[in-house]
Formats: C-alpha cells, sequence, structure tokens
C-alpha cells in the first residue's frame, strides 16, 4: 500500500530485532521494511547464511535504508542478546519449561513499559524453515506466540516481525484504535433541511411529470421520502443533493443545458482538464 511521506521524520528505536541464521537474504530485506513500518530501527543478525552486507537484502528492504545500514552481525546468540536487559523469544510451537507466554499486544506493552524504564529490549525469530531451538528460547525472559490457525501455524519471517512491530506502535499510541488520518467532519442534517430537500425534489418531479400515473403518487411520495429522510445524511451532502434538483429546475427542452448554466463551448482536450479540475 503506497502512501510513504519522505519529507516527515523516520521513527526510530523501539525493541532490538534480532534474526537468528536467517536463510535469505530477501528476507532479510523485508524484515527491514516491516520494522521501519512501524518504527522499529535496530536489526542484529546472528550468522546469516548468505553473509552481510548484501545486496539482495536492500533490494527488498523498499528503501528502508536505514535499517539495514545499520544492521549488525553476530556470530553467535548470546554476543547478539549480551547487552540487552529483557528479551522475548517468537514461536508457534509449545515448549516444555516455565517461561510466560504473551500475546503479541501483552507483549509489545510489556516492551513499551521496560523501554520507557530505560531497559534494552529485543524480540528473537528463528530461522524460516524450523524457528528457534529449544536452547535459544532458553535464552529468553519470556515468550511471544501469535494467535493463528493452529492447522496453519507456519508464519512468513518478515510476517512475523511485522505483527510484533504493529503491535508495538500501537502500544505507544494516546489511543490504540487511532489511524494517522481521517475522514472530513461534518455536521449531521436536521430534520428541516431534510424536509427541505424532499420538498425542492417533489416540486421537480412533479414539474416533469414524474409521478405517473396521478393515483401512485402517494406512493412513489412515501417511497421517497423513506429513502431521503432516513439518519445518516450530512449537511454537505444535502447541499450537494440541492445543487443537482436547482441544475434540473434550469433545464428546458429549448434550452437542454439550463438557463443557469455556462453557453456550450467546443470541447477540447483542455476543456475536459478543466472539468476534471
Amino acid at each position: 500500500m503506497a502512501g510513504t511521506d519522505r519529507s516527515r521524520e523516520i521513527e526510530t528505536g523501539g525493541p532490538v530485532v534480532v534474526l537468528v541464521e536467517p536463510q535469505l537474504a530477501e528476507n532479510i530485506g523485508m524484515v527491514a521494511r516491516a520494522m521501519a513500518n512501524f518504527g522499529l530501527s535496530e536489526l542484529r543478525l546472528v550468522a546469516p547464511r548468505d553473509g552481510w552486507p548484501n545486496e539482495r537484502a536492500r533490494a527488498s528492504a523498499s528503501r528502508a535504508d536505514h535499517v539495514i545500514d545499520g544492521a549488525r552481525m553476530f556470530a553467535t546468540l548470546g554476543e547478539a542478546i549480551a547487552d540487552l536487559n529483557f528479551v522475548f523469544a517468537t514461536t508457534a510451537r509449545e515448549r516444555d519449561g516455565y517461561k510466560p507466554v504473551r500475546s503479541p499486544v501483552d507483549a509489545a506493552r510489556t516492551l513499551r513499559g521496560r523501554s520507557e524504564a530505560g531497559q534494552a529490549t529485543g524480540v528473537l525469530f528463528g530461522r524460516e524453515r524450523w524457528g528457534l531451538l529449544n536452547e535459544e528460547v532458553a535464552l529468553a525472559d519470556e515468550i511471544v506466540t501469535f494467535p493463528v490457525n493452529p492447522a496453519f501455524a507456519s508464519l512468513n519471517l518478515a510476517q512475523a516481525v511485522l505483527l510484533v512491530a504493529y503491535e508495538w506502535m500501537k502500544s505507544g499510541l494516546e489511543k490504540e484504535t487511532a489511524t494517522p488520518f481521517s475522514g472530513p467532519e461534518m455536521e449531521p442534517a436536521s430534520k428541516d433541511q431534510m424536509q427541505g430537500l424532499f420538498d425542492h425534489l417533489e416540486e421537480a418531479l412533479d414539474a416533469r411529470g414524474y409521478f405517473r400515473p396521478p393515483d401512485k403518487k402517494a406512493k412513489l411520495v412515501d417511497n421517497l421520502r423513506a429513502v431521503l429522510t432516513r439518519q445518516g445524511f450530512y449537511e454537505p451532502e444535502v447541499r450537494v443533493l440541492r445543487g443537482v434538483i436547482s441544475s434540473l429546475d434550469r433545464y428546458t427542452p429549448e434550452n437542454p443545458r439550463g438557463s443557469g448554466a455556462p453557453t456550450a463551448r467546443p470541447r477540447t482536450r483542455k476543456n475536459a482538464d478543466d472539468e476534471r479540475a
């Protein structure tokens, strides 16, 4: 989905994303893109199969260059998390042990709280084919797992990172249901405005013989009223409809463009462009 605004400052920070032995450089690039989408910026790689740096990862990152450029490679998982205070391990499999298991929502709130308290946090993600080993999960403090279809629980690496990153971003919003933009604020139309719209339309239709046969007029009026006096119309919508009806009022067979409309002019490409503008 397009919509990137390159003039705005890039959000950075958040928990470290640690990929353990990622197998495809393209997946690393897609992880970087998912991180950048939701304000995460620090990527650590443990023994990536295709080496590092890797231009295939950059090509797949869709210009999330700040994540790619800042990525660091480590030989072991222990080295990659040595400076972190709290770490989640992601897994779709039930594990033996005593580690708390959190949903992505609870995990993100935990990470947010610890980050705001000054702690360095991270999330571990395993290999594309089989995830994290038990001994790697053992290095984490808690587990985060996703509410997926149990019959098809395998997630693409970038998808898993995106889910965690999305919940991280949400946890920092003043309201978790907030959106980056909204529709225009409009005042609901009053009953008086709706009645005026209906009267205007009825007069215009009556003048043009719409209500045929005459003995059906009462039923047709009732039907129109039911449509046009429903709840949910806004003032601007009423004004648009009144404008349409007013243009019908100006119509005559001798002047089909309406007496109040501009004189017809030859249609050129420039005229068409002006009308669209």
